[in-house]
């Protein structure tokens, strides 16, 4: 029966037009991305990773290539869960490919798909236009020995495709925390997403766009979440864990061997410009922020099949106005600042360089390497260079169904230099709403995880993980200075050993099970045992060390709730994110 079922969507599918509509799918809709990435490991899919969020077509198109690929065969190539997966999804992203999803639980009436039971989305279909609304609906309890925090989050999702083109979308969430203190902070070393707090503890997100897009490009203003960098647990190039946030956004796939992702951005300083204000009736005066933008690329080469490098460079700078030279897709952003700035004698932006790998030439496995430069000069590779590059690299590998059909195992390992992501300029470093753009322990940093998932059935995920977190000394970005009467400099900053002293660390076993009941819509169970330590520094303090007792670095690093050893469990239901 389930192979009748999967032959009718498939008949479906071929028989609907060529459209290219693109609608991000959000970051957040984890299991789709595992299965697809599932998939590529495989062999039956080509997929470049390294570029998130993928639109909701590109997604039904792959699924729609996985049911090819098994039918082309006469041997079963999937699991029963893969199958049901399979079909699952089909059903699921029938919209984009110009139906409405066959299900008992739908109410159909003229153009209207109304889903019967939760989550009630509502479809619409007609020849010009076709919509989904959805809701938002939320709440995770966290609670240990040290005290309980609750999240409860509500709104709405819109998605719209006009034509063959052009697509539109909105959404808004309303997300509120109570009990003992807050689980995220730009300080925090965890990888929870970025809030910026409206009043008190509640936090608003609305992110939208719309898109024109057809077979080779697509270009658009959107307001989202991005990730630039292979990963499975943080990239450390661009992790999508800073709030959201408006950008010119550009993706061009001329040949199956070169693609280009390109996006200029408005992101948020938190810095006062004391030139720049408003005054009131009553004479009080209302400062303005510092303006911030970013502009990056990346542009993936496939030279052989399922091997996909990517090369790409970006600039954050802080002008009262945008700078059109920034606005060029295919361009070396610092030649262009040096260009523009050093005539002048005047300080340079903050541009950036970084590089991914990604194979899976070898069946079942990918293995994945990134590298996030900062700045970056020859001489310092040497082994007798006192100063290292403030470099960022990850490592990693995931193995899935092999011994064993339904189970993963992830290894990666990251490890960030001194200062990297920080600059002497606080308004152009790799940061939004302070929150570090860049991997999430950020700079002086390193981390080892590892995770095992077993997947038994349709949306039933059980992954076993262990994290090993260091963070070492603390340093500010100060290029000239005087410490204990000697005149000092940035070099003597990253002369120091990388780690040193490590003043932070977070060994953490847990185990996490998550239903996927609907569409985006989980039932997660999560138990941690979590021992969160800091520690005084024990060497002399140096030039452009922010020093701390143990207790400072545990609450600048940790929420109240998590210091110390603690089992910690998490109880939540969500419709969307």
């Amino acid at each position: 029966m389930r192979k009748i079922n999967l032959l009718i969507l498939s008949l479906i599918l071929g028989l609907s037009s060529n459209i290219a509509q693109d609608i991000p799918n959000h970051i957040s809709y984890h299991r789709i991305y595992e299965f697809l990435d599932e998939m590529a490991n495989d062999g039956l899919i080509e997929l470049n990773s390294a570029v998130k969020p993928y639109s909701q077509l590109f997604i039904a198109e792959k699924i729609q290539e996985i049911f090819s690929a098994t039918e082309s065969t006469n041997r079963k190539i999937l699991s029963n869960r893969q199958l049901n997966e399979l079909e699952y999804f089909l059903n699921e992203f029938a919209l984009e490919l110009d139906h409405f999803p066959k299900s008992p639980n739908h109410l159909y009436k003229n153009k209207l798909s109304i889903a019967s039971i939760l989550p009630p989305v509502i479809n619409y279909k007609d020849d010009h236009f076709k919509a989904r609304l959805t809701p938002i609906l939320g709440m995770h309890i966290t609670s240990n020995k040290n005290g309980r925090i609750e999240k409860k989050s509500f709104g709405a999702e819109f998605q719209g495709m006009i034509g063959k083109y052009c697509s539109i979308y909105g959404s808004l969430r309303d997300i509120s925390h109570t009990g003992d203190g807050l689980l995220s902070k730009p300080t925090f070393l965890n990888d929870e997403p970025g809030y910026e707090y409206t009043v008190g503890t509640d936090f608003s997100d609305s992110r939208g766009g719309i898109k024109y897009s057809n077979d080779y490009l697509s270009v658009g203003l959107i307001k989202d979440n991005i990730i630039w960098g292979d990963n499975y647990h943080g990239s450390n190039i661009i992790s999508g864990r800073v709030p959201s946030f408006p950008m010119i956004f550009l993706h061009v796939k001329p040949a199956n061997w070169f693609e280009l992702n390109y996006f200029h951005g408005w992101l948020v300083s938190n810095i006062i410009d004391s030139t720049y204000y408003y005054v009131q009736n009553d004479g009080k005066i209302l400062y303005r922020p510092v303006n911030k933008f970013i502009a990056g690329n990346i542009m993936t080469f496939t030279p052989v099949k399922n091997l996909k490098l990517s090369v790409g460079n970006s600039i954050i700078y802080s002008e009262r106005n945008v700078q059109p030279a920034f606005f060029i897709p295919i361009a070396f952003y610092k030649s262009m600042d040096h260009v523009m700035t050093k005539g002048l004698g005047v300080e340079n932006q903050n541009s950036q360089l970084f590089f991914n790998i990604s194979s899976r030439n070898i069946r079942h496995l990918h293995l994945f390497a990134s590298v996030f430069a900062d700045e970056v000069r020859f001489s310092r590779f040497l082994p007798d260079s006192p100063d290292k590059n403030p470099i960022s690299y990850k490592v990693g590998a995931n193995l899935t169904n092999f011994p064993l059909q339904n189970l993963s195992v992830v290894v990666e390992y990251t490890r960030s230099n001194i200062l990297n992501y920080k600059h002497s300029i606080p308004s152009i470093s790799w940061a939004s709403n302070s929150y570090n753009l860049g991997h999430y322990l950020g700079d002086n940093a390193q981390e080892f995880y590892a995770a095992l998932t077993f997947k038994p059935l349709r949306g039933l995920d059980f992954k076993l993980y262990y994290l090993d977190a260091k963070r070492g000394n603390e340093y500010e970005y100060i290029r000239h200075g005087e410490f204990n009467g000697v005149k000092s400099s940035v070099i003597d900053i990253i002369s120091n050993p990388s780690l040193g002293d490590v003043i932070w660390s977070n060994q953490t076993i847990g185990l996490n099970a998550t239903y996927e009941i609907f569409r985006n819509s989980y039932a997660v169970i999560k138990v941690e045992k979590s021992d969160i330590q800091s520690f005084d520094a024990a060497s002399a303090p140096v030039f452009g060390e922010v020093r701390m007792t143990a207790q400072e670095a545990m609450d600048r690093f940790t929420p109240p709730l998590m210091q110390g050893n603690n089992i910690t469990f998490t109880l939540g239901f969500n419709i969307g994110f």
